[in-house]
């Protein structure tokens, strides 16, 4: 009971803060319309013929800082419109939205199976976030091409009737969004912060300005100056009072205290696992090269994921897995390449035990079968890719 009680209070001092100011960060950039502007000047700036490279692209930004099923919930009506509008290409967009949202959900911080997989492995954030967005976009663009496959092949007509009105409709017809700098400024403070108290630990300087950069780059403290940074734009472009805004965190809050509980009990979990010696075992039974723990990093979790259904809950309990089996000895590649190996290995197989099944199919119009050929698919195709490309990086670029 003590040991397990010391693995989930551990879990809950590295990752309970960063949890909650994410999720209060990403309802803040719903609220204040922060992340349609982003989807409509990526739109804009790349033209309607470009499309599904603007839904990838927001989807993938989106993606770890506000949960896939609403990046979903945002983008799958503004696919219908485009669909609408251009009478082709529906799977496409679909896909594309997809593709972009599931790999940076399970692969960048602060969304929780990252964070938690960051933690599980000694990975400092300055190193899993570029790592995880450089394997992301490659699993991203594998996704894509395989989106261009399927609608080449699949043509699936769109379900839902639209309204003049609503194909015709703008965003700012309902409510006026922030400029795009301020829509981003919540999203790039806290990588900027973080970027920065890594270099000056890196240069390892001593003068009070360099404590000061790695005091705000800490991940906790980086994530709550842009959920506060969040709040500020929200108030000012709603026009809300203090109570409004402190409802609105609270309901954030609440929400995230579920995923809190979940994540501690994967590093009780993880504890318990250590202290039981089977990790040592197991590692015993590895290649020397120890290369093959990568593999069996995304095995693990993928089990687990075809299982239950859940992503982030595949992530934390693989991570608790695999994560004492890497302490038990020198590893020849640095340990961000398991936690993106199981974040990779979250991806596939999804199927009708995963909420983010149903809600891209209801929300798409598709079919069981049509979701299953495509989007779940496409993940297991994005997820493979994904592997592979860590597997290069370990050996190629150990970072060690």
């Amino acid at each position: 009971g003590v040991r397990l009680g010391e693995g989930f209070g551990k879990t809950a001092g590295g990752v309970g803060i960063l949890v909650a100011m994410a999720s209060v960060l990403g309802r803040t950039l719903m609220e204040s319309g922060a992340a349609e502007r982003i989807v409509y000047s990526t739109r804009r700036l790349l033209g309607d013929k470009r499309a599904p490279l603007a839904f990838l692209i927001s989807g993938f930004v989106l993606g770890n800082l506000v949960f896939a099923e609403t990046v979903f919930y945002l983008l799958i009506p503004i696919a219908k419109v485009m669909r609408a509008r251009s009478g082709r290409d529906y799977a496409l967009y679909v896909l594309c939205i997809v593709a972009g949202a599931t790999m940076t959900h399970s692969l960048v911080p602060p969304t929780p199976g990252p964070s938690f997989a960051a933690e599980a492995f000694h990975v400092s954030f300055a190193m899993m976030i570029p790592v995880g967005m450089a394997i992301g976009a490659i699993a991203a663009c594998a996704g894509y091409f395989y989106a261009r496959f399927a609608n080449r092949y699949w043509d699936i007509p769109l379900r839902t009737a639209l309204s003049e009105a609503e194909v015709l409709q703008e965003p700012q017809a309902d409510r006026p969004l922030p400029p795009l700098w301020v829509a981003l400024l919540p999203i790039l403070l806290p990588v900027v912060l973080i970027a920065s108290g890594a270099y000056c630990d890196a240069i390892r300087t001593q003068s009070r300005a360099a404590w000061f950069v790695r005091a705000i780059g800490d991940k906790n403290v980086a994530l709550s100056i842009a959920a506060g940074v969040g709040l500020l734009i929200v108030a000012a472009q709603r026009r809300l009072d203090r109570k409004q805004v402190s409802a609105a965190v609270g309901e954030a809050l609440a929400g995230a205290g579920v995923i809190i509980l979940i994540i501690c009990a994967g590093g009780a979990f993880g504890q318990a696992l250590a202290a039981s010696g089977v990790a040592g075992e197991i590692g015993k039974r590895l290649p020397d090269s120890h290369h093959a723990l990568i593999p069996l990093a995304f095995l693990t979790a993928a089990i687990i994921r075809t299982a239950q259904g859940s992503a982030t809950v595949a992530m934390i309990t693989a991570a608790g897995i695999i994560a004492p089996i890497a302490a038990s000895f020198a590893l020849p590649f640095h340990p961000v390449y398991l936690a993106v190996a199981v974040g990779c290995g979250s991806k596939p197989f999804m199927w009708m035990n995963d909420s983010g099944f149903w809600i891209i199919g209801k929300m798409s119009g598709f079919t069981e079968t049509e979701t299953l050929k495509t989007a779940s698919t496409m993940m297991v195709v994005e997820a493979s890719v994904g592997l592979l490309a860590t597997m290069l990086g370990a050996w190629l670029v150990p970072l060690v």
